[in-house]
C-alpha cells in the first residue's frame, strides 16, 4: 500500500514539474525580449559546437599578404586582423572560450555557494561565521576582488575561472540562506526530522529543491557577468593572453588599428555586446516566469 501511495506520488511530482516547465517555456515564448535572447544564445552555442566546421581558416592561421581586410572582403567576410587571421574564425573559436569560461565560473560559484548558503541558513551556530565570510567578500567591487585573485595566481584563463567563481560565491550563498531560512520550519521538514531523517537527507531532498528557482535566475544572469569580466580581464592583459581568439584580447589587440582597421576590435566588441544581453534578457524572462518578486541584484 506505501509503495503506491509513493509511486502515486512520484507520478504527482513528475506531472507537476512539467506543468511548471511548460508554463515557464510559454511565460518565455510571450516575452519578446527573451525570445529574441534564447535565439541569440542558442546561435552563439551553435556557432561554438560547430566552429571547426563553419569556418574556411584556423584561428591562429596568418596570412600576412592579407593583413587588415575591410568587412566583405573577398574569402573574409569579416575581414582580418593585423596578422592576416580570419576574424569570421576567431570569433566562432572565441565563442568557445567565452561560454566554457561563463559556465566552468558560474558553475563552481553556484557550488560553493550552494554549500555555504545551505549550512549558514539551516544550522544557527554557523550562519554568522558563514555570513561573515560571505560580507568579507562583498566589501570588495567585484572585478577588484577577482584583479587581486589573479595578481595573488597569476594571468591564466585558468585563474580567471577561480577569480570569477569566487565571486559568484557570496551572492549565490546569500539567496540560497533566505531561501533555507523561509523553508526550514516548514511543518512538513519539522515532519521530517521528527520521523528521524537526516539533516543531509533533509536538506538535500526537500530544502535544496526549493531553491531551484532563485538559482536558475542568478545563475542564467551570473552568466552574462561572467563572460563580460572574463573579457574585462583579458582586456587588461590578465586573461587570456596572446595569440588567444578570445573577444577581450581581441579588443585590446585592435585597438591600435581604430583608425585603419576598426572592425578588429568591434566585431568581438559586438560579438560580447550581444551574448551579454542575451543572458540578462533570457534571466529577466526567467527571473518574471518563476518568481516576480525575486531579487537578484546581488
Amino acid at each position: 500500500m506505501s509503495a503506491v501511495t509513493e509511486t502515486e506520488k512520484n507520478i504527482n511530482t513528475e506531472k507537476k514539474t512539467t506543468n511548471r516547465f511548460v508554463e515557464v517555456a510559454k511565460s518565455l515564448m510571450k516575452n519578446k525580449l527573451s525570445l529574441i535572447g534564447i535565439i541569440i544564445i542558442t546561435l552563439i552555442v551553435l556557432v561554438a559546437i560547430f566552429s571547426p566546421i563553419i569556418t574556411s581558416y584556423g584561428p591562429y592561421e596568418q596570412n600576412l599578404e592579407r593583413t587588415k581586410l575591410g568587412v566583405g572582403s573577398e574569402g573574409h567576410f569579416l575581414g582580418t586582423d593585423n596578422y592576416g587571421r580570419d576574424m569570421w574564425s576567431r570569433i566562432a573559436h572565441g565563442a568557445i572560450i567565452s561560454l566554457l569560461v561563463g559556465l566552468s565560473s558560474v558553475g563552481i560559484g553556484l557550488f560553493g555557494g550552494i554549500i555555504l548558503g545551505l549550512l549558514a541558513g539551516y544550522y544557527r551556530k554557523l550562519d554568522s561565521i558563514i555570513m561573515r565570510f560571505v560580507d568579507l567578500l562583498f566589501a570588495f567591487p567585484g572585478i577588484l576582488l577577482a584583479m587581486l585573485i589573479i595578481a595573488m595566481l597569476g594571468t591564466s584563463l585558468v585563474n580567471v575561472v577561480i577569480a570569477i567563481s569566487i565571486w559568484s560565491i557570496p551572492g549565490c550563498a546569500r539567496i540560497v540562506r533566505g531561501s533555507v531560512l523561509s523553508i526550514k520550519n516548514q511543518e512538513y521538514i519539522q515532519a521530517m526530522k521528527t520521523v528521524g531523517a537526516s539533516d543531509l537527507r533533509i536538506l538535500l531532498k526537500h530544502v535544496l529543491p526549493n531553491c531551484t528557482a532563485p538559482l536558475i535566475v542568478y545563475g542564467t544572469m551570473r552568466m552574462a557577468t561572467a563572460i563580460l569580466s572574463t573579457s574585462a580581464l583579458s582586456y587588461l592583459g590578465l586573461g587570456a593572453q596572446p595569440p588567444t581568439a578570445e573577444w577581450g584580447a581581441m579588443i585590446a589587440a585592435g585597438q591600435d588599428f581604430m583608425w585603419d582597421a576598426p572592425h578588429i576590435s568591434i566585431i568581438p566588441g559586438i560579438a560580447i555586446m550581444l551574448t551579454v544581453f542575451a543572458f540578462n534578457v533570457v534571466g529577466d524572462g526567467l527571473r518574471d516566469a518563476l518568481d516576480p518578486n525575486m531579487d537578484v541584484n546581488n
